[in-house]
């Protein structure tokens, strides 16, 4: 038994199953399809889903939906995600968590509303002021778009911020058939709430203290300024310090629980090929070819792109003195592959113009 499905709807029955109480978007190409699906099955399943009047208006009402206690997620493109900017920075401040979907299309500006691209990797992690760390996942297929928007609750709730799935529109548009059984996971646990002591206590760099819903217990103050324990704007240096390196180390301590990636290593190989997103079914295929003609090849799909996972990536780097990174972008995450990989040789496989990558044109840059 199969089931036909696109990534729209994995990662709507994803979020449900994730227990997302509240969702609120706008229709943008090509993510209009998980406002769609939203608008139809969140209330069957006794939440609220709300088309916004703008983009802006979408993400606000979600944090402060997180904020009264919902799951809440919300879902754009490229565009979107420029006028999400200053929200994401304020979620990331006020420690909100809240899913953020991000199907990309070819850029820059409107595009190719219809065309696939994977130009927001930086974007989505340089897009905000202050350069504070947020987590993003990239789903390669439904399944996993189905997988990593359940993980993204999870990790959205452990750590209090932002969380990005980041996919693209031939993810997201594009019916697949998979198995049922690769579209069942174990709800996340209840909500870690606080309801009695101070409102906004600051644990010790790199520790997450509960949510601290309004309406609920002691009094909740809310800022986007830098604040003190209780929420009050200050300039103390002493406490400004403390709460920019909270925001900081609570994502950064704790990597090993962030961190996504599939490794098929193949002993004696000194080419690795590192894919994510739709093209890592291509790096697959190129990768199982390059073995057949009887040479030795590597592969990494990454599936958590933010934090970069540096410490898996280094452990797979292990004598290999080439890697060819493919992305549909001119090149954006192979600027962070050649940070953890600077004694090998890196180059690109890369495409502008709306088409996927070939296997071939994989296989040619590994030789």
């Amino acid at each position: 038994m199969r089931e036909y499905i696109d990534g729209a709807s994995a990662i709507v029955r994803g979020a449900l199953d994730a227990g997302c109480t509240f969702f609120a978007g706008y229709p943008i190409t090509p993510a209009s399809g998980i406002l769609m699906h939203m608008m139809r099955e969140l209330p069957r399943a006794g939440g609220v889903a709300i088309q916004g009047e703008d983009e802006i208006a979408s993400i606000g009402m979600c944090i402060g939906a997180s904020l009264a206690g919902a799951r809440s997620m919300t879902a754009t493109s490229g565009p979107g995600i420029s006028l999400y900017s200053e929200n994401i920075g304020l979620a990331v401040m006020g420690e909100v968590p809240l899913v953020i979907v991000d199907v990309q299309r070819l850029g820059p500006a409107t595009g190719g509303a219809t065309t696939v691209g994977q130009g927001d990797v930086q974007f989505v992690r340089w897009g905000t002021s202050g350069g504070y760390p947020i987590i993003a996942l990239a789903p390669t297929d439904a399944a996993d778009a189905y997988r990593l928007t359940v993980r993204a609750f999870e990790l959205a709730d452990r750590f209090r911020c932002p969380v990005f799935v980041l996919t693209d529109k031939d993810v997201a548009m594009t019916p697949v058939t998979v198995d049922p059984d690769d579209l069942r996971a174990i709800p996340p646990g209840p909500r870690s709430v606080e309801t009695h002591g101070d409102p906004y206590r600051y644990h010790p760099p790199g520790e997450i203290h509960p949510l601290h819903e309004f309406g609920r217990g002691a009094p909740v103050r809310f800022t986007g300024s830098t604040h003190d324990e209780q929420a009050f704007i200050t300039k103390d240096r002493s406490t400004i310090r403390s709460l920019n390196t909270h925001l900081i180390a609570k994502i950064e301590d704790h990597l090993h629980e962030i961190e996504l990636v599939d490794t098929d290593p193949d002993p004696g190989a000194r080419t690795l090929i590192v894919s994510y997103g739709v093209v890592a079914g291509a790096a697959r295929v190129a990768t199982q070819a390059i073995r057949r003609t009887g040479r030795n090849c590597s592969s990494v799909v990454v599936r958590s792109l933010w934090p970069v996972p540096e410490a898996v990536l280094a452990k797979a780097l292990v004598g290999v003195d080439r890697v060819v990174v493919a992305e549909l972008n001119p090149g954006l995450y192979r600027r962070e592959i050649e940070r953890v990989a600077q004694h090998c040789d890196v180059v690109g496989v890369n495409r502008i113009d709306g088409h996927l990558i070939d296997p071939k044109d994989i296989m040619e840059a590994a030789w």
